[in-house]
């Protein structure tokens, strides 16, 4: 056995309900030079250092959120790194992967690295970037730096800040080619533009937010979907199918899982938590691309999310100001902030579902801990165990509050769970071995987020 290190810890997290990768235990967590030194039985010795006390609380990995839009570069008037990462870790998030719809979209590896400067010295997470899929240069993808991005954006349908559109046949097949060649996990928004534009020919677009969901049906998605299936098959490219919204998608998605296609698909905090009622009564803060559909989707979602079959839970933060939402519904952009808000709706939803907290912890820290961190090849990232990042989100189970606009730390101000009464509160999240936020006494420090690595130079995938 082991011998515990006798000098004394940067930081000893005591009395903690620990979700570890083995299960869901009491114990402490021993934190030295920004890694989790040691996980010790609740009896056994732990060194000097300073205390925290984690008493009846689940002591999670800090979390992943694989997909955000923190609007840098050209859309900071909405969101910025300093606002978007103070959101993810009141939420208990502390690693974030970036989107590449800004302006300028992020389609290389100059832009990706300028972008990093930009926010060097002003994240409290750390984060990594998607670069975007550029339908008039695939090859990038084929010959795609590691360090620089492992994952690529693919629209396969367009709207208000989604101007790179891979839609064309020619053009999704080079794309999944070049990706397949380069390693480069595929990450797509999988609807297909034809059909909405089809629609859009024939019915107009919609005027009202009750002809929304409609107008951007599920055939869309399928389509698109079944599509991706297909080139997966073809090339060998791995592929991530972001906000999943129906049954049918999700069902085409395990089947070709089933078969052995390397196929993932991610569940948002949004699709679980609203229905198109919802839509119908909130109009644009709930108008979402894809949008949210009805109660039987749902629960098919949720089915996905207990039996492990989604990879992933992802909050598409993706901010808009007011004035933008209150447009008239042709031309309200869709998206809503919520990074700050996916652990806690979603452990909310996981308990009326009568989950028991010790399962709901575990599904946390799968679909937002080594799900994630397996899918990016996140190093250190996604586990609570020894030699991995010292990130830890400290979560009160069972404590009830209501969402209001005085909480919202996205810079634009509002969001959709306002008036929520919400079960579970992060009450402080660790990050890098240090407390940054403290539900008591707020932020802590100043930011020190770093663009991360990677675990090791990928493998191209074999043509079939």
């Amino acid at each position: 056995m082991a011998q515990l290190n006798p000098t004394a810890a940067d930081l000893v997290v005591v009395n903690g309900r620990l979700v570890t990768p083995e299960g869901v235990r009491e114990g402490t967590v021993v934190i030295r030079d920004g890694r989790i030194d040691a996980v010790l039985d609740p009896a056994a010795a732990a060194p000097a250092g300073p205390r925290l006390d984690a008493a009846g609380r689940y002591v999670l990995p800090g979390l992943i959120d694989s997909h955000v839009h923190f609007r840098t570069p050209g859309l900071e008037y909405k969101e910025d790194w300093e606002h978007g990462s103070r959101a993810a870790i009141t939420g208990g998030v502390t690693t974030v992967l970036d989107m590449p719809n800004t302006r300028p979209c992020s389609l290389d590896a100059d832009a990706l690295r300028e972008k990093a400067g930009l926010i060097e010295g002003r994240s409290w997470v750390d984060y990594r970037f998607h670069i975007g899929a550029d339908p008039a240069n695939p090859a990038v993808l084929a010959d795609l730096d590691p360090e620089v991005a492992t994952s690529a954006k693919v629209f396969m349908a367009g709207h208000h800040t989604a101007p790179i559109v891979a839609s064309d046949p020619e053009q999704l097949r080079a794309i999944f080619e070049a990706a397949a060649l380069g390693g480069v996990q595929l990450v797509l928004h999988a609807e297909d533009q034809h059909v909405f534009d089809l629609l859009d020919t024939w019915q107009g677009e919609p005027g009202r937010y009750s002809e929304y969901e409609p107008h951007r049906p599920r055939t869309g998605a399928i389509v698109a979907v079944a599509r991706v299936v297909e080139l997966v098959r073809r090339y060998g490219t791995s592929a991530h199918v972001l906000h999943v919204s129906t049954a049918e998608e999700v069902d085409l998605l395990v089947a070709a899982a089933n078969e052995g296609l390397p196929v993932s698909f991610e569940v948002t905090g949004h699709h679980l938590s609203f229905t198109d009622a919802d839509t119908c009564r909130r109009g644009p803060r709930t108008r979402l691309s894809p949008a949210i559909r009805g109660l039987s989707d749902q629960d098919r979602l949720w089915e996905a999310v207990f039996s492990g079959q989604a990879a992933s839970l992802g909050s598409d933060h993706a901010p808009h100001t007011v004035e933008e939402k209150n447009l008239p519904a042709a031309e309200a952009p869709p998206g809503l902030p919520g990074v700050q808000e996916l652990a806690v709706c979603v452990w909310t939803g996981l308990l009326a579902h009568r989950r028991t907290p010790d399962q709901a912890a575990l599904d946390l820290a799968r679909l937002m801990g080594s799900g994630p961190a397996d899918l990016f090849k996140l190093p250190g990232k996604g586990r609570l165990a020894v030699g991995a990042d010292a990130d830890l989100a400290l979560l009160d189970p069972d404590e009830r509050w209501q969402m209001s606009g005085q909480h919202v730390q996205s810079k634009c101000g509002w969001s959709a769970y306002e008036g929520w009464m919400f079960t579970g509160r992060v009450r402080t999240t660790v990050k890098g071995g240090r407390v940054v936020w403290d539900a008591e006494t707020g932020f802590v420090g100043t930011p020190a987020g770093r663009l991360l690595g990677t675990a090791a130079v990928r493998e191209p995938a074999v043509a079939r």
